[in-house]
């Protein structure tokens, strides 16, 4: 075999046999996940004016809109108020299961579902970040994205090291799981509630999609207890297939935005001459900070400073990529312009949306590190706290088979 040949079977071997970034994908999920989370919890107050019967974009506008353009929503099913409460508690819990890494292949499904409902039924009330957040729900679906730092990987870990004890002592294979099939059925019963009751319309392609995912856990399943061998091995190569190109597209999405972003700016004049900048500082609206914010208007270094470094910044990162050292240099500073931007113009989830975006260029060491290092500050915060005090007389703890947790 040539050493083309040979190059090409390991970059498929690579591909095929794991899901890469792993620690990548589990920091865009708690990012986005957590970026829509709050911004749920924060808008509670104010959620009947946005989305739901109190909207200025009334219930029929919504519905015109939405017959021509085919968008998803579940809202438009039913202008009763207990079922958008419904539908933005699902937002709500979903946001949360997923940000947790609870059964995360169904609570992406869901979270798409919430964010694809409220965004679609008030298209204006967006900042930006709304757009990535739907893009990358919808990502989300495709990647493996439990695999680190989640209750599913703390699972199977767990299910792992109970079966390794289990085997030592020659017992059979511990209970199988429960929830996930009882869960499965329930949406499932959703489903079919949703396709006779017919109420997704225009939107009934979406509806067979959701078919399509519901059968397709279902196969996943039954392959992982019934069939470990080869079709597992074969189920488990095309999932690593759709989460790595799923990856890839992420990647280029962000690349895509920066890219357009900073072209686009290099052709207008304000941002040649400082005002693209100047202006919104000036604004009570975009300004929670007013001092701060005449401060660095008034000072003309700054202005030209962080207007020609954010323009340098977003069309060169794209070029960067193949040079590790200059791309995490303009990582760092993306990230801080984008916490510059939730502080200075109050925009805190359109930066938080975009941070958890860029976060998929993190390199994987320092992830692992700053896994560790929470890990660590969890475990020194738990034996902190006092347990229970023994009494002098109790006795010596059981021995525990190797392998097992205590």
């Amino acid at each position: 075999m040539s050493a083309p040949d040979t190059a090409a079977a390991r970059a498929l071997q690579k591909i095929t046999a794991a899901a890469l970034g792993p620690y990548q994908s589990a920091v865009l999920r708690i990012g986005i996940s957590a970026t829509w989370l709050f911004f749920l919890l924060r808008e509670l107050p104010h959620l009947r004016e946005m989305y739901g019967p109190d909207a200025p974009w009334a219930w029929g506008l919504a519905q015109e809109l939405i017959s021509g353009n085919h968008a998803f929503t579940l809202l438009m099913w039913s202008d009763s108020t207990v079922w958008f409460e419904a539908v933005y508690a699902l937002a709500v819990l979903s946001s949360l299961l997923l940000l947790l890494g609870w059964r995360t292949r169904a609570m992406s499904v869901l979270f798409m579902v919430g964010v694809m409902s409220l965004q679609n039924r008030s298209v204006f009330m967006g900042d930006g970040g709304d757009n990535v957040i739907h893009l990358m729900a919808i990502y989300l679906v495709l990647t493996r994205c439990a695999q680190v730092w989640s209750l599913d990987a703390r699972r199977a870990a767990r299910q792992a090291a109970r079966q390794a004890a289990q085997r030592a002592v020659q017992q059979s294979d511990a209970a199988p799981d429960r929830v996930g099939p009882v869960l499965w059925v329930a949406l499932g019963a959703v489903l079919i509630a949703a396709t006779v009751v017919g109420r997704a319309g225009s939107q009934g392609w979406l509806v067979a999609l959701f078919w399509l995912l519901w059968i397709v856990q279902g196969v996943w399943w039954v392959l992982c207890r019934y069939e470990p061998g080869e079709p597992r091995a074969l189920a488990d190569v095309i999932a690593n297939l759709a989460h790595n190109a799923t990856m890839v597209v992420i990647m280029a999405e962000v690349c895509l935005i920066y890219s357009s972003a900073g072209w686009y700016k290099i052709q207008g004049s304000r941002w040649q001459d400082g005002t693209a900048l100047y202006y919104p500082l000036k604004l009570d609206y975009f300004s929670p900070w007013p001092g701060l914010s005449s401060f660095l208007a008034t000072s003309g270094v700054i202005v030209m400073l962080l207007t020609y470094g954010t323009v340098i910044v977003q069309v060169a990162f794209p070029f960067t990529l193949f040079n590790r050292r200059v791309k995490n240099v303009l990582l760092v500073a993306m990230m801080m312009e984008h916490a510059g931007i939730a502080l200075l113009l109050g925009l805190p989830f359109f930066s938080m949306a975009m941070i958890a975006a860029d976060a998929v260029f993190l390199p994987t060491v320092f992830l692992v590190w700053l896994g560790a290092r929470a890990q660590r500050l969890t475990s020194r915060q738990k034996a902190e706290v006092p347990g229970p005090r023994q009494p002098a007389d109790a006795e010596e703890p059981a021995a525990v088979l190797p392998g097992a947790r205590t």
